[in-house]
């Protein structure tokens, strides 16, 4: 018998996820204490068995809710059972044909089909030279905001990231040029998920993008064992950035923003 439930143990969470680490990279980092009070946990089991988890993340302005899967038609269950309890608002990754489950209620706008892709050959990174890549913390965020408003108005970067750690840069002539840094982390869970990547318009096409996220994952690895991002599946010099750090597309899913009608 099937029933939906809430789930507050992270254990249980965390066995379920580990089925597929690279897929549920974000969840699992969402288990970090850093991020957990954010969260909520909606589970459909079958005789008391996890079938399907879905996450709610609500530690940004915009809820996220995450929805990955191999087995769509339960998870589809899931969501419909819960689609009264979510947000008015809500930005959501769902695989599959799973957006269909909020036609009804929800006004949809897809923002394009994303690959996970995952660091699966590490020894790639070596080869690159990241001595101009240097650290970044909260003393950057004026920079960072400044580079983000001139090359990637639209990205999700939350100033509270910069606590953990993980954020390097390359400068030119003092300023800042091109950034890489984490949306997910987690030294408890020893998974790491990249994101607020970006360089300026007038330094691109010089790898600066690539020197930094090599810098920003040697550094990673020394915590982390997983580690992994999120790229729409047209932007091609992403795609191939990512390729020749040891990146590789494990699942293909959509973005969408949704709203109640």
């Amino acid at each position: 018998m099937q029933n939906i439930i809430c789930l507050h143990d992270k254990n249980q969470i965390e066995t379920f996820l580990r089925s597929h680490t690279f897929l549920h990279l974000y969840e699992l980092g969402d288990l970090d204490d850093f991020f957990w009070n954010n969260t909520t946990w909606y589970a459909l089991t079958n005789r008391q068995k996890i079938q399907q988890i879905a996450l709610l993340y609500t530690g940004i302005p915009l809820p996220v809710l995450l929805a990955l899967t191999e087995e769509p038609r339960s998870m589809q269950d899931l969501l419909q059972s819960i689609l009264h309890l979510l947000p008015r608002k809500l930005y959501a990754h769902l695989s599959k044909d799973l957006v269909t489950v909020f036609a009804d209620k929800y006004q949809v706008e897809s923002y394009g089909l994303h690959y996970k892709m995952a660091l699966t050959n590490s020894s790639y990174l070596n080869t690159f030279d990241t001595s101009d890549a240097i650290p970044l913390a909260g003393s950057n965020l004026k920079e960072l905001e400044g580079l983000y408003s001139q090359s990637y108005p639209d990205n999700g970067f939350n100033p509270r990231m910069l606590d953990i750690g993980y954020f390097y840069g390359i400068k030119q002539d003092k300023n800042l040029v091109s950034v890489a840094g984490i949306h997910v982390y987690s030294s408890q869970y020893k998974v790491a998920a990249l994101g607020n990547i970006t360089t300026h318009p007038q330094f691109r096409g010089r790898g600066l993008a690539k020197l930094v996220c090599a810098k920003l994952c040697q550094e990673l690895l020394q915590t982390v064992t997983h580690i992994g991002l999120n790229v729409k599946v047209d932007n091609a010099s992403a795609i191939a950035c990512y390729s020749q750090l040891g990146f590789e597309p494990i699942a293909t899913y959509g973005e969408y923003s949704l709203g109640l009608k």
